[in-house]
């Protein structure tokens, strides 16, 4: 009777021992998971801040150097998908179809997608519109620091369309905002480009000012909106589903576009500012190609970040530019940096901090909840090991 009795003993032992290289491999596993996808991120937002930058600052060269066209510069910001077709091709053929589950079957009718990519199509188009107008009679650096309003507004559309909760510090980074960009009406004049006398000149700024207010905050919706049809339309969160939103989107914001150029007539001009323009007509369509470029790079990084994370994270990322332009601008362009600017500056930094310090306590109080899962159900796992000895 002893020898029964001494192996039922050894056997919960011996399974742990056994456990313990599975656990260290689990440990190893989740590890290269963590940091593989926090390298997503960080190579995203990477793409994100080198691409809107030197969007921002292509579309003020192209004002500054003798274009005239707002519909043009809006056009540049959608028209480059083409250029994405063959990696959707890519992305097509590497898929394996026997590998999908059930999950995976659900798809969405083509009148639901279809819906979808015109409405976003037509908030990209109508929001690169408005900042277009924006951009001609703002300086880049003002407008910048003004486009930081985006993630105040991308806050309260996130809190009705997904939930987000609206914390102390998210709150106090849209009121350091909202000051922020208050703060650049009151500001000396600048002289920017598409001003004539000094009224005219200030009735341009407060047309800028608003354009680029309502195009920051179309933009805002357009962000949360994604991610709300990510989270319940698309159901799949792969990047052949980010490349059709990008292509699909930026198609109908370009139908849109061309059709406000060819109504207004501003394509008669564009022949006239090719020649015109200051730098030469190489310099002319480069500008514009390698800005349309520079916006599907910045809208791949983006809609990848809402898909890994958040839109309201996405723009985080992107309000990081609000110093960063400015300082650029100062130095290409020779913008002013006035007194009142340095304090815009200074309040977006601190709005943009106080909300990736909230972020920061997110990622603490997610590790502690993990922490504390996982030590319940090693307390549940011996506690069934005693009764099971019992």
């Amino acid at each position: 009777m002893g020898e029964p009795q001494e192996k039922q003993l050894n056997i919960p032992f011996e399974e742990e021992a056994s456990k313990e290289p599975d656990n260290m491999a689990n440990n190893l596993t989740l590890w290269r998971a963590k940091y593989k996808r926090w390298l997503d991120i960080g190579f995203n937002a990477f793409l994100v801040l080198a691409s809107l930058s030197t969007a921002t600052l292509l579309g003020e060269l192209y004002y500054k150097e003798g274009g005239k066209s707002t519909w043009l510069n809006s056009l540049v910001q959608t028209v480059g998908f083409p250029v994405l077709l063959p990696i959707l091709f890519l992305k097509q053929r590497q898929e394996n179809p026997g590998s999908q589950n059930d999950d995976d079957n659900y798809t969405p009718s083509v009148w639901i997608f279809l819906s979808v990519y015109v409405f976003l199509g037509f908030l990209l188009g109508g929001s690169g519109m408005l900042l277009a107008v924006g951009l001609l009679h703002l300086p880049v650096s003002t407008f910048s620091l003004i486009s930081a309003s985006q993630l105040g507004f991308n806050a309260v559309f996130s809190y009705f369309l997904n939930s987000q909760k609206i914390t102390t510090y998210i709150a106090n980074s849209i009121i350091l905002l909202t000051i922020s960009s208050i703060l650049l009406v009151f500001q000396p004049d600048d002289s920017p480009s598409g001003k004539g006398g000094s009224s005219k000149g200030k009735n341009y700024v407060l047309i800028g000012f608003v354009c680029t207010l309502f195009g920051s905050a179309g933009y805002a919706l357009l962000l949360s909106s994604t991610e709300r049809i990510f989270r319940k339309v698309m159901k799949k969160r792969t990047m052949k589903q980010v490349m059709n939103v990008v292509i699909w989107q930026s198609f109908f914001a370009t139908c849109a576009i061309l059709i406000g150029l060819f109504a207004s007539g501003e394509w008669r001009w564009v022949k006239t500012e090719m020649q015109e323009y200051k730098l030469g007509k190489v310099s002319y369509v480069m500008t514009l190609v390698w800005n349309a470029l520079c916006w599907q790079i910045y809208t791949i990084g983006v809609l990848s970040l809402i898909m890994k994370v958040s839109a309201l994270f996405a723009n985080v990322i992107t309000t990081v530019c609000v110093p960063l332009v400015p300082a650029l601008a100062v130095i290409i362009f020779h913008d002013k940096m006035s007194g009142v600017k340095a304090v815009s500056m200074i309040l977006a930094i601190w709005g943009f901090l106080s909300y990736g310090y909230q972020q920061y306590l997110d990622e603490v109080k997610l590790k502690a909840d993990l922490s504390k899962e996982k030590e319940e159900s090693e307390v549940s796992l011996v506690e069934r090991g005693l009764s099971h000895r019992a």
